[in-house]
């Protein structure tokens, strides 16, 4: 993912802007892993191998992103996951 799109998305739910953690770029400075978080919402939205994954939270397996959220816990900081809640 280009990081100059992020600023074409929005979140899903209440058309709030998003901010950017980028976890892994590659030579290009194309986003590999990253984070979209909702300020006003609290969602977040992982980038994996380069795709935002936005899908409503019905849908959405929160089990498989575990994972994924302990393997960037160093990069997100301390108490990223209070910052959540959803």
């Amino acid at each position: 993912m280009k990081p100059t799109l992020v600023h074409k998305l929005c979140c899903p739910f209440d058309k709030q802007d998003l901010q950017l953690t980028i976890i892994k770029q590659d030579a290009h400075q194309n986003i590999i892993e990253g984070l979209l978080t909702c300020e006003s919402c609290r969602r977040y939205y992982p980038i994996v191998y380069g795709i935002p994954i936005m899908n409503p939270d019905e849908y959405r397996e929160k089990q498989l992103e575990e994972p994924i959220l302990q393997r960037w816990s160093k990069q997100l900081g301390a108490g990223f996951k209070e910052k959540l809640l959803k």
